[in-house]
């Protein structure tokens, strides 16, 4: 006798699991089962209320599969019958996420994965750190994926800043790591360094101003390397100086956000004027490169300064761009590329070569010139009085 085919047998599951007033039913979509009913709402729905869904079971209709759904179906009915029914064992089939785990399981596993592919050092671990730990850290850890969590965590900071950038680059490579279906992305907003409002910028004056009322010498010569190199404030402590006290005037970075570069000072009469050989970095201690960079800033503001370390490094720029140094160098010797050296102080490059191009126009001895007033008449270009 043949065996029923498998219309046959999913007709007769689900007229025994309605006989029993099980409450879920057995669909087939393809070649794989599903279970239907009226379930309380998927993690990261927008609904709060009970409606009809479906579960994904990862089964194919087989008669083994039919056996295996039918039981699932009777423990699904049971378990919504004393409201104790939960999605989080059925996600792995749904897309809405791999496995059951928590937030913080899921951040532990990422960090595994993130080092597998890039050496653990401390510029690496630094950039975990600050790109994702930051981030990661201020969700509940304990929970699972959701949503609503994510939403939370994004409308928490500003739109179109660079931290919402950051929330959300951050987000996103979790959800992608856990196979959890929602799109961080769109919600960055417009940021870019381009639309950042050109910054006041101390002046060379102020500069030497704030140079010389420093009255600690470590802080004095960490303030001088800042202004004269365009370091990041956390670079002073991460300096290969030999060469540079042998008198070749430049100084090499060895770790720091971006690895290792040489950098060329703008003044150099800095150098000399500001004993800047005589190397005295500031004793502090710090576990991290930011809180190294904090520390500086920390300072100087105790100190009642009107402007931010970070604000030398932009001056450094703006007066590269004043000396006529290349772009590309310019970039090379800040620790960035060439397209975020012209993003962040196009505002300045864009004044100065529009500047130099004017110059070059004016300069020119064919360029055209106003009509010359003769006795109080103006002639055109027909030789015309008027």
């Amino acid at each position: 006798m043949s065996s029923p085919s498998p219309s046959n047998q999913l007709s007769a599951v689900n007229q025994r699991l309605k006989a029993g007033q099980i409450g879920v039913t057995i669909i087939q979509k393809g070649n794989r089962l599903y279970l239907r009913g009226t379930l309380p709402p998927r993690p990261g729905s927008n609904k709060d209320k009970p409606h009809q869904q479906e579960i994904a079971l990862g089964i194919e209709a087989t008669s083994a599969g039919m056996r295996t759904a039918e039981k699932e179906a009777r423990k699904v009915g049971g378990l919504l019958s004393v409201g104790e029914f939960s999605w989080w064992p059925y996600l792995r089939h749904t897309g809405v996420g791999r496995e059951n785990k928590t937030i913080g399981e899921w951040v532990s596993e990422l960090e595994k994965d993130y080092f597998i592919g890039r050496a653990k050092n401390p510029q690496s671990i630094s950039t975990w750190k600050t790109n994702y730990v930051e981030v990661y850290s201020k969700l509940p850890l304990s929970s699972y994926l959701s949503k609503e969590i994510l939403m939370n965590a994004i409308v928490s900071v500003p739109p179109s800043t660079r931290m919402r950038q950051k929330v959300c680059m951050a987000l996103d490579k979790l959800v992608e790591f856990a196979d959890f279906k929602f799109d961080a992305k769109r919600f960055s907003g417009d940021y870019s360094p381009t639309k950042v409002q050109k910054r006041n910028l101390p002046s060379d004056e102020a500069i030497l101003f704030w140079y010389e009322k420093l009255s600690k010498r470590a802080w004095q010569w960490c303030f001088g390397m800042i202004a004269t190199y365009g370091l990041r404030p956390h670079e002073v402590f991460h300096l290969d100086l030999v060469d540079f006290q042998k008198g070749s005037g430049v100084v090499k970075v060895l770790e720091g956000k971006t690895g290792e570069r040489k950098v060329w000072p703008l003044h150099p009469e800095w150098v000399q004027e500001w004993s800047l050989m005589d190397v005295a970095v500031p004793n502090v201690n710090a576990a991290s490169n930011k809180e190294l960079g904090h520390r500086v800033c920390q300072y100087f503001r105790r100190q009642g300064m009107e402007f931010k370390p970070y604000d030398l490094r932009h001056a450094w720029a703006a007066r590269s761009i004043q000396y006529g140094l290349e772009v590309s160098l310019a970039a090379k010797q800040m620790g960035h590329s060439v397209a975020i050296h012209i993003q962040t102080y196009h505002a300045w490059i864009d004044e100065y070569h529009y500047q130099q191009a004017y110059e070059r126009l004016l300069s020119r001895s064919d360029r055209p010139l106003p009509p010359q007033r003769r006795e109080g008449k103006v002639e055109d270009s027909t030789n015309n009085f008027v």
